[in-house]
């Protein structure tokens, strides 16, 4: 899952990018509105992190503008306006959630994760199943035929992103952009060697593989043999 994150304040920054990408998470990180609006114009995200009070350009209107160009990104307002005017105009303007500062990482991650379920198409929003795996999105757990697999957090976004797109195509530039920090370098293996470390959990211990294998396109997952 890739996120954007608008915040000038370098602590609180820090704070919410270390957090997030500990949960598995690929975080753009801007400083101003105007680099935000730019990033959530042009950059395909899961859901976006908005302060009100932006350099150039504050949040409001940065959101404002995102729904005049019809990106449905779904937003969670940070603010340490906490009144319930301020609350009321946030959600009105166009943001989807409202969290005031100061806050615990818990409930921001929490929250995260129910946005992004409730914008998603998946029919059971707790939980993704794809033939015998099944990936519970609460207590980020994975089981396939009943076995628990222990998976590393970039493990767990990299199958959450391919069970999200089961039976499609998937290319090492949406990978990349899905679910690392950085976009993609033709040169890098990065891509190969995490699928490679998925597989042996994953399929390593079952008669049939997920996992395939598109030459010259990408990765698949899918529940037939092949």
């Amino acid at each position: 899952m890739r996120l954007l994150l608008v915040e000038d304040d370098d602590k609180i920054a820090a704070f919410i990018v270390k957090g997030l990408r500990a949960e598995g998470f690929a975080v753009d990180h801007a400083v101003d509105g105007q680099n935000g609006l730019h990033l959530a114009l042009t950059e395909p995200y899961d859901a976006a992190i908005i302060d009100i009070m932006l350099p150039i350009r504050d949040g409001l209107s940065l959101i404002e503008q995102m729904r005049r160009e019809k990106v449905k990104t779904p937003v969670i307002i940070l603010s340490a306006k906490a009144s319930v005017d301020d609350r009321v105009k946030g959600l009105q303007t166009g943001g989807d959630d409202y969290l005031t500062k100061p806050f615990a990482f818990s409930e921001l991650l929490a929250r995260v994760q129910a946005l992004i379920r409730r914008s998603s198409d998946v029919a059971e929003p707790t939980r993704l199943v794809v033939g015998e795996i099944t990936m519970d999105l609460i207590k980020r757990e994975v089981f396939r035929a009943g076995k628990k697999i222990e998976l590393q957090p970039l493990e767990f976004s990299l199958l959450e992103y391919l069970m999200r797109n089961a039976g499609r195509v998937v290319s090492k530039t949406m990978i990349m952009e899905h679910v690392w920090d950085y976009y993609f370098d033709p040169q890098t293996n990065v891509v190969e060697s995490r699928i490679y470390k998925l597989r042996e959990k994953i399929d390593k211990d079952f008669s049939t593989r997920m996992i395939h294998t598109v030459r010259g396109a990408g990765y698949v997952l899918k529940a037939e043999t092949g």
